[in-house]
């Protein structure tokens, strides 16, 4: 009997631990970071379709965004500053996280296969930016809300985040109506929520 360990090893998303550069107030993990990524690109894609007037496929951006880190089951999560260090080392990472995800596909029945490639790409088409736009959106939610609670070792990374936020704003329009009209809610505490 043939073996499929997909599931299995997805599963394990859980124990991958992220900021791991950073003392977390608040641990987070990678499949909590992916569900939270994809709340935020069905959001994203939502704006977009309601707001704009975009034809985003939702379920494929949602879909995409769970499974957009799922590479890092063999690769773990790699520092930002590491990851962008230089060109090299991000086009290396890159093929890394390539090949990662093509071994699990490769643990899936055959007749599985090209759907969860399709699921595992977010690498391109229009969704790229949504799905790059949330996940950076979550990255800037992490370190509101360690610097919520007095953590002042991600004041850095809540600068850099905001920063690199509102680069992508400028040609995300989805992502700026978020920002100016959503995202001031994850700096209140839960009574007000």
């Amino acid at each position: 009997m043939e073996r499929y360990t997909f599931f299995p090893l997805a599963f394990r998303m859980k124990y991958i631990n992220r900021w791991g550069l950073m003392r977390n107030s608040i641990p987070e993990n990678l499949l909590e970071h992916s569900a939270e990524c994809a709340m935020l690109a069905h959001a994203l894609a939502t704006v977009g379709n309601e707001k704009f007037g975009k034809k985003y496929d939702v379920g494929s951006i949602v879909i995409k965004a769970l499974y957009h880190d799922i590479s890092e089951i063999y690769t773990g999560d790699m520092p930002t500053p590491v990851k962008y260090h230089d060109s090299h080392i991000s086009e290396s990472y890159k093929e890394i996280e390539k090949s990662a995800c093509e071994t699990l596909i490769s643990k899936l029945p055959d007749d599985l296969k090209s759907s969860y490639s399709s699921a595992l790409d977010h690498e391109s088409g229009e969704e790229k930016i949504i799905i790059k736009a949330a996940d950076k959106l979550c990255a800037l939610i992490k370190c509101i809300q360690e610097q919520k609670i007095g953590n002042s070792e991600f004041s850095k990374a809540l600068e850099a985040n905001r920063a690199s936020v509102e680069k992508i704003a400028e040609s995300c329009e989805e992502l700026r109506y978020f920002i100016d009209n959503l995202l001031h809610e994850f700096e209140r505490p839960l009574d007000e929520l």
